[in-house]
């Protein structure tokens, strides 16, 4: 049971929950009352690393064809 904690697929699904909850923070900071611009930025610059520690996991998880 332990191993099923700490596998990639389990972590994809957090990484993915982390960049939704992200998604939706920036997304009402910027219609509502927007954050000093560094804030944003370091909001958005966490989003961008999230989506590519997620697309590293993806193709390691499931490697492309052979062409």
């Amino acid at each position: 049971m332990n191993d099923n904690l700490h596998s990639p697929s389990r972590r994809l699904i957090e990484l993915r929950i982390e960049h939704a909850d992200l998604d939706s923070l920036i997304d009402c900071t910027a219609d509502d009352a927007p954050l000093d611009d560094l804030a944003l930025r370091r909001l958005k610059k966490r989003r961008l690393l999230l989506r590519d520690l997620i697309s590293r996991l993806e193709i390691e998880l499931d490697p492309p064809e052979p062409a």
